[in-house]
């Protein structure tokens, strides 16, 4: 009987050996693949998986020698019960992160150093852990946010964008009757002139409002990047007022006749 209950042993601990070699395998493979994909963050939870899929595999091969022996697995299962009970009560915003954290790689909705929205939060990503998510905001303030609140809620991710929108309300004064054609051909003349911007711009009359005759202005800049994107609006709302001045258009202001 001793010597049966060492070979047993012996085969389980072969088996163990064969399936922990196997899930090595596959560890290296989906490592190739990631990193193919260039998914960087997603091959940091590799060696997370492998080590639960292994610690499975050991647990599975100790309750099936135990149980074939007269010992009562149901028990031990039952006690582990209680005790994850316990724990899973204690853990449970942190298996939530976990969570939130593979819900954001796998969607692939940011990646470190893009520029994301997250509801009244915005600014580059420095970091992604297991737990959290590590926003510098345009005030330099260095945000950290849990992934579960972040994989919840609306993530815009601007640097996925290929191109910024100005969308711009130029209102003129009432007493703009023939030089309001010439104002929409002076903003689309600006428009066309710069190379930053692409062709399908448009602009036209829009409304008559209490105040002011209001065209409209809207084009896409050639950028993702939020401060080139304001240097080249500045450029361009620059033009338009230097232009009108010369063209003797004048902007319209809220005002009231009595």
């Amino acid at each position: 009987i001793h010597f049966g209950l060492i070979a047993e042993i012996i085969i389980n601990l072969v088996i163990l050996v064969l399936f922990s070699k196997a899930i090595d395998v596959f560890d290296n493979r989906l490592r190739k693949k990631f990193a193919a994909n260039d998914n960087v963050q997603m091959i940091k939870f590799i060696p997370i998986l492998t080590r639960t899929l292994k610690a499975v595999v050991f647990f599975v091969i100790l309750a099936a020698l135990l149980q074939s022996h007269g010992y009562s697995v149901s028990s031990l299962i039952a006690g582990f019960g209680i005790t994850g009970l316990a724990v899973g009560f204690a853990a449970n915003a942190t298996i939530a992160n976990v969570f939130g954290t593979i819900a954001i790689i796998s969607d692939k909705a940011f990646e470190v150093g893009d520029y994301i929205k997250l509801g009244s939060l915005e600014g580059t990503v420095e970091d992604i852990n297991l737990r959290s998510t590590k926003l510098r905001t345009l005030d330099n303030a260095l945000t950290i946010i849990p992934n579960s609140t972040v994989s919840n809620g609306e993530i815009v991710n601007v640097t996925k964008a290929h191109k910024r929108r100005i969308l711009e309300t130029i209102g003129v004064t009432y007493d703009t009757s023939d030089e309001l054609k010439r104002a929409i051909e002076i903003l689309e003349d600006i428009l066309q002139k710069n190379s930053e911007i692409y062709g399908d711009y448009v602009v036209f009359l829009d409304t008559l409002a209490d105040s002011s005759i209001n065209i409209k202005m809207n084009a896409y800049v050639k950028t993702n990047n939020y401060v080139k994107f304001l240097k080249i609006k500045e450029i361009v709302m620059l033009e338009v007022i230097k232009r009108f001045r010369e063209e003797g258009i004048d902007f319209a202001f809220p005002s009231r006749t009595l």
